[in-house]
């Protein structure tokens, strides 16, 4: 779940995809897809795969926007909340939800 700067891109199925994540579980999936949807990009997702049933299912979070990188949208402050606050590196890593306008601490 680590936010990297490098851009990853490929294909899921016949669709070209900028990956936003893999190894994604069911609750991260549904939080991923939620906020981008809001910010309109259109999201591809696909069942990685398992070894065994047992296994927990792990899903990869993908968008059709080539451009996308989330390193860049997060830290220009481009994606918003359902609320309409600025999402933070926090935020998207779902450790708070604060979103102050600052992506780093203050200490004072």
């Amino acid at each position: 779940m680590a936010l990297e700067g490098k851009h990853s891109f490929g294909s899921i199925g016949e669709t070209r995809v900028s990956f936003v994540e893999k190894k994604a579980d069911a609750a991260r999936r549904d939080f991923l897809k939620a906020l981008l949807e809001h910010n309109g990009f259109e999201v591809v997702l696909e069942e990685e795969k398992r070894k065994t049933e047992e296994e927990p299912q792990l899903y990869t979070v993908a968008v059709t926007d080539m451009l996308f990188n989330p390193a860049t949208y997060i830290f220009e402050r481009r994606l918003r909340t359902p609320d309409g606050r600025r999402v933070t590196q926090d935020y998207w890593l779902q450790k708070t939800e604060e979103t102050r306008p600052q992506y780093w601490s203050r200490t004072h």
